[in-house]
């Protein structure tokens, strides 16, 4: 099936828009499937087989961070693993931000900022790069440039995470939607989304575009696929 992507067409998520109930629930929902879809899962085990105790706190960058929850899995993880971290994490959405803030009050370690993923910290550079969910969002060329971004920020490890465009994808979310999540925000960007993710193939094309070599590259739990950078 091909890939149904429409700059013009902009997931509700992605729309400026104050603080309502409605993007409150549509973040809450993100979080649920985060949790029990294995995104939460994937990024503890790939920072647990990586961090461990040093000197200096390990400094992580999330873009696309959206209510901040991933940040606060880290949080919580290196909390309880003896790793010392400083997260910045990072969104366009000024609303959705506040929204992260509130949520993270209790983890003084992760900073939030309001910013452009695809410019972002230009010049600088992070212990780990995350990204999740987030290149379905941008065209093959943009996603790739967002790639090689996220290389040059990365001293040491890149991991990004999204949705594996395919038939079964495609059916599982609209059958979730129907079912389970009916919220409009919610029905609107999960049935978006998923028809805008990249194929798996598409996915290791993208970074061999932005120049990634010995990238790893795997299938997920439910739809999901990761690639993920190691410079040691």
């Amino acid at each position: 099936m091909p890939r149904l992507f429409d700059p013009a067409v902009r997931e509700c998520m992605d729309v400026e828009q104050p603080v309502s109930p409605a993007l409150e629930r549509d973040l809450e929902n993100l979080v649920t499937l985060n949790r029990f879809f294995g995104s939460h899962a994937l990024v503890r085990r790939h920072l647990a087989a990586r961090l461990h105790p040093s000197a200096q706190p390990w400094r992580i960058l999330d873009l696309a961070t959206g209510s901040g929850d991933l940040p606060r899995v880290i949080a919580t993880w290196a909390a309880r693993a003896g790793v010392a971290v400083e997260i910045d994490a990072v969104d366009q959405q000024t609303s959705t931000l506040a929204i992260a803030r509130r949520l993270s009050a209790a983890h003084p370690n992760i900073r939030y900022h309001a910013g452009d993923i695809r410019t972002f910290g230009t010049g600088e550079t992070w212990d780990v790069v995350l990204c999740s969910l987030a290149l379905h969002h941008f065209s093959t060329e943009d996603a790739a440039a967002l790639l090689c971004h996220l290389a040059q920020l990365a001293r040491r490890h890149v991991l990004v995470s999204d949705l594996r465009r395919c038939a079964a994808g495609t059916l599982g979310v609209d059958l979730l939607t129907a079912t389970w999540m009916r919220e409009p925000m919610t029905v609107t960007d999960a049935r978006l989304s998923v028809r805008r993710a990249f194929s798996f193939a598409e996915f290791a094309a993208l970074a061999r575009a932005a120049g990634w070599q010995n990238f790893g590259h795997a299938r997920r739990f439910c739809f999901r696929q990761a690639l993920w950078l190691d410079r040691e």
